[in-house]
């Protein structure tokens, strides 16, 4: 039986009591509106902890646009029933007075990796982040966190608040999980109507035929086929395309220059912003 929580001490009194029998804890930060991509998260952090915590909470500070938040689906029964079937111990489902009961004045700088892509196009988004994270890693204190890789700038920017602040757990990637027709899962999914949600599978389709001329053609013609390919798609409206060096995020002019490529892209279908990536080595 899933044990959910909603005030911090409680879930601490909870843990507390299984860290003093020498068990592990796994973490799973979510904002809610679960989806297999979530389950494939939690099925893993059971496998590698005692205990598994999955978290829902919408992050307020993290939005730099108050009308996504407003929109941002929320289905709390359906979590919680989700996040039982798949063996997770507890949920914590705190209010926005029980995780910010002051205001919120933190500021952190996460250097070049939070200036390009998601940083530059939504302004202190990373920052919300970060905020919330490290909060959930102070409440929780887990031996392992969990993150999927579509948000995968994200992952970059937590991995870096650990390394910076010394924080004791692991930052465990997993892989991005996909609908059939290749299609990110994302909880902003369910906002896509019928027609957009036949033509969005397009957007990880373009990733994989650009990806799949990497012996022929540079940085700079991948990201321009891939732009020519997203224009022509009308329902389309491309916030950014990005070749970028996975250990620090910057553009790749030059093969040679690095050891993983990956390639990026956002982009606005109706009234829904995607993101998506693909490795390319």
């Amino acid at each position: 039986m899933i044990q959910v929580f909603n005030y911090i001490a409680d879930l601490q009194t909870y843990l507390k009591a299984k860290r003093d029998s020498g068990l592990s804890v796994g973490l799973v930060p979510t904002m809610g509106a679960l989806h297999e991509g979530h389950l494939s998260l939690i099925r893993r952090a059971k496998k590698e902890n005692d205990i598994v915590v999955a978290s829902v909470f919408v992050n307020p500070v993290q939005f730099n646009n108050r009308a996504d938040l407003e929109k941002y689906p929320r289905t709390p029964e359906k979590d919680v029933k989700l996040l039982e079937s798949v063996g997770c111990d507890a949920v914590f489902m705190p209010s926005v007075q029980e995780m910010y009961p002051t205001e919120v004045t933190d500021r952190y700088d996460f250097g070049i990796i939070e200036r390009v892509m998601e940083g530059a196009c939504r302004p202190g988004h990373f920052n919300g982040v970060a905020i919330v994270v490290r909060k959930l890693f102070e409440i929780v204190e887990p031996d392992r966190a969990y993150f999927g890789e579509k948000d995968f700038q994200q992952q970059a920017i937590i991995r870096k608040l650990v390394h910076d602040y010394n924080l004791k757990l692991e930052i465990v990637p997993c892989d991005i999980v996909r609908e059939k027709d290749g299609l990110a899962m994302s909880s902003r999914n369910m906002r896509l109507n019928d027609e957009e949600r036949a033509i969005a599978p397009m957007i990880y389709k373009v990733l994989q035929e650009v990806v799949a001329n990497v012996e022929t053609m540079s940085p700079a013609e991948m990201k321009a086929l891939a732009l020519k390919k997203y224009s022509d798609i009308k329902q389309f409206d491309v916030e950014y395309v990005e070749i970028a060096d996975e250990a620090n995020l910057q553009s790749v002019t030059d093969w040679k220059d690095c050891e993983h490529a990956r390639i990026f892209v956002a982009l606005q279908l109706g009234p829904v912003r995607l993101i998506d990536n693909l490795r390319i080595f």
